[in-house]
């Protein structure tokens, strides 16, 4: 991952500040945004059950805050806002399905595919729902902890019942100030929920292969 060392909110020493100065500071010459990219899970507990089927991470949706390349943050419980200066490599929606699918993948239990593989059949499709992703702030001088919340759900196809849903956390207070450290703790709020999503992923495909399907 890629840093921009600047902290934010004009402090000394500060800087990315808020997302509302930064069409300002672009007419003004600032450098081009940085961009910034999260990785997928590949260490998982040892006994994850195999699984035959295949399974289709539809495209994923987020509250509308979160639609976008901007990183989020909220400096206050009412207010969200974005850092300046630095942006996901794709929207968090896209950037997001496309770790679960990998994290799927690296696994070793479960054929996952992306959503443009629809000349491949698949046994289950998976909902993915971003509900939060964003730096939280409660002292603007400190670090801030960074909350990531997923909600997913399998729906068995052709028929697209709906057979098991599942939400998961991670909450992670960051090091420092750094966009650089702000990123980290991203990437391991992310970890922390991805990695309990592809466990009962796992989990939850066993238990549905053993039952019969209803007719």
């Amino acid at each position: 991952m890629r840093a921009n060392r600047r902290h934010w909110l004009g402090l000394a020493l500060a800087a990315p500040v808020l997302g509302g100065c930064t069409a300002r500071g672009l007419l003004l010459g600032s450098p081009a945004p940085q961009l910034f990219e999260l990785t997928p899970k590949s260490t998982f507990p040892p006994g994850l059950p195999d699984t035959r089927s295949i399974v289709r991470v539809e495209t994923a949706t987020a509250t509308a805050g979160l639609n976008t390349t901007r990183i989020a943050l909220r400096p206050s419980a009412t207010e969200l806002d974005y850092f300046a200066n630095a942006l996901w490599i794709d929207v968090v929606p896209v950037m997001v399905q496309n770790l679960l699918v990998e994290s799927l993948e690296n696994s070793g239990k479960v054929d996952a595919l992306p959503p443009t593989a629809t000349a491949v059949p698949a046994d289950f499709a998976m909902l993915l729902h971003i509900r939060e992703f964003q730096a939280e702030y409660e002292d603007l001088r400190r670090p801030p902890t960074v909350r990531v919340r997923l909600q997913a759900r399998l729906l068995r196809l052709p028929r697209r019942d709906s057979v098991a849903a599942t939400g998961t956390e991670g909450v992670v207070d960051a090091a420092g100030t750094s966009m650089r450290e702000i990123v980290d703790a991203f990437d391991e709020a992310l970890g922390k929920a991805l990695r309990p999503l592809v466990e009962w992923t796992a989990h939850t495909l066993a238990e549905l292969e053993r039952a019969p399907a209803r007719r």
